[in-house]
């Protein structure tokens, strides 16, 4: 009899956990996706950015080069 509750307490932490495995699968999901629009807007800008600079006669944009104040 204790066994067969060890058991159905076990199944029901594996339940627990299989669900917010799930979330979480879900949640990680949502922000690769996120992340990979706001990474395809970012070098839109960039492009855009380095578009002026070139029509302003400004140096030559580089689109990779980290700003002075990092």
């Amino acid at each position: 009899m204790a066994r067969r509750m060890d058991i159905t307490r076990l199944e029901e932490r594996l339940s627990h956990l299989i669900r917010a495995n799930d979330e979480l699968s879900d949640i990680v999901a949502t922000q690769a996706d996120r992340i990979a629009q706001l990474e395809r807007r970012v070098q839109m800008l960039m492009e855009r950015e380095a578009g002026r600079e070139a029509a302003e006669g400004g140096s030559v944009p580089l689109g990779d080069e980290r700003p002075p104040h990092w």
